[in-house]
Parts: structure tokens; sequence; C-alpha cells
């Protein structure tokens, strides 16, 4: 369904939506930059009195930026690992438990997963002796990133895949963004970190947060289908069409605008239907 074409049944309904969840890269950002538009898209957002939550694959070192200098109320990071937040001036964490248990396994201690991502890292290079870390892999906790059209030259669909059933073939996590291949080892990902933050109180969030059926996430690509998935208003970008056949659980919208015009698309329809007087 497109984002243009919203019958008056659907604007009701997205008339009780209070929250914004986004991913950041090629949904938010538009090649690689932060336009004027979809900075200001978040802005608008905010304003209007949306509690507003970028959900990314990107690393803890970015994420401490965005928390503190972007429009948001907080930051799910690397996959669902963390989530960042402002309290009082200051910049807090919560970290997602890497299992169910009361205390981390033996093989979910930080030490322990640090040591099997150094195995995997071995793996990789050893099957693909080319791989690059994605160039922000300095600045992350908790997962690798191998780059395969950021900054290097795009690999085919098939090395992508192969390398998707290596790292899953060896136990870890891995998704499929626009641009890296995420892999980790520990049983969460966006949709659980999300999950684990507003099970907390949604720390970092002024007033009353939202009920999970009262949240929109936009995104771009298949390491959102977790959130696609889960929340019964989603959109994505129109750039993700090109990945549709890869999804089992599509967003229900899609913008007519890529990247971050598709995002600032989905915010200025959402800031007209949070003013106009819809009937429930």
């Amino acid at each position: 369904m497109k984002w243009d074409q919203l019958s008056n049944e659907e604007l009701r309904e997205l008339k009780k939506v209070k929250g914004i969840c986004l991913d950041i890269d090629d949904t938010l950002s538009t090649e690689g930059k932060l336009t004027p538009e979809a900075y200001q898209a978040l802005w608008d957002l905010k304003k209007a009195g949306f509690a507003v939550v970028p959900i990314t694959g990107r690393p803890a070192g970015w994420c401490d930026h965005f928390a503190r200098f972007w429009p948001v109320d907080a930051v799910v990071g690397e996959n669902g690992a963390f989530t960042f937040f402002m309290q009082d001036g200051v910049r807090k964490r919560l970290d997602t438990p890497s299992d169910s248990g009361s205390e981390p396994a033996p093989q979910n201690t930080r030490e322990a997963l640090r040591t099997r991502l150094g195995y995997l890292e071995q793996k990789i290079l050893a099957r693909f002796p080319n791989a690059k870390w994605a160039s922000d892999q300095a600045y992350r906790e908790y997962d690798l990133a191998i780059d395969f059209c950021e900054d290097v030259p795009a690999w085919t669909q098939a090395e992508v895949d192969e390398l998707l059933g290596l790292c899953t073939g060896l136990g870890a996590h891995a998704k499929l963004s626009s641009i890296h291949v995420n892999a980790w080892f520990g049983d969460y990902d966006k949709r659980r970190g999300m999950e684990y933050w507003l099970s907390k109180g949604a720390p970092g969030l002024a007033g009353q947060p939202p009920q999970w059926n009262e949240w929109l996430f936009i995104g771009d690509s298949p390491n959102d289908e977790p959130l696609f998935a889960s929340f019964q208003f989603t959109v994505g970008v129109a750039n993700l069409q090109k990945y549709l056949p890869r999804l089992l659980h599509p967003p229900r919208w899609i913008t007519t605008g890529q990247s971050g015009h598709g995002f600032a698309e989905m915010a200025r329809k959402m800031v007209q239907i949070k003013a106009a007087p819809y009937q429930k």
C-alpha cells in the first residue's frame, strides 16, 4: 500500500500513534548524508509531540553522538545490543540481556562474546580474504560489521548470501542492512532492544511512554524485518522495494520518496494527522 494513498480508515487508525521508531542508514540518511530535509523532519516530529527513537545497526560511538545531539528520546544501537539516552543532562545506557536468564550464561558473558567474535573474524577472513570491516568497527562493542558496499566495491548478491550463511552456520546472528552485514552472538535483535528499553519504563522519555501499538516504525532493509513483523504501523521508504522478495514480513506502507526524502514524507503526514480533527 502506498503511503500517499491512505484511506480515511487508515488516517483514523494512525491518529493513535504517539511514537516514531526509525532506522538510520538509507532511511533517515541519503547516500551517506543527513539532509536538511530529513533532519528538520526529526525536529518536526519532536515539536509535534511524538516520541522519537532511532533503532540502528550503527555502533556505540555513533549512538553516543545521536543521543546527545539529535532531537531523539533514546537510541537503540548495534541491532538491539543497548539503548543510550539522556537523563538529567547525562548520557546513560541500558544493555539488552544477551540471553533470557537472570544472569548471563557462561558463553554469553562480555568476555566470552568477544572471544567468539574473534573466532568469527578469523573464519570470515579465511573464506573472504579481501573482506573489510566497516569503517566504524573501531567504535563497536558487540558486533562485527562487514562492509559490502559502503566504502568498498560492491559485493555480488551471491557473495553476500554466502557471508550470511557462513555467519549463521557458526552460530551467530547475521542481518543484512543496506551497507553492511552485521554479525553478533547473543539472543537479541532490534525488536528485543526496543522491548527491553520500554520494559524498564523508557528512561530518557519525558511523560508516559507509548504502548507497543502506539508506535510507528520506518525502515529500509532486511535487518528491519523484526520490527516490520511486530508493529501494527510500519512504513518502508521506497528503496526498500528491492528487498521485498527477501522479506516474509514486509511493511504495511511504502513511501513515494527514497531514503531521507521518504522519511520526511512520512513525517509530514504524521504531523498532519496528529493536528487534524479525525474522529476515532
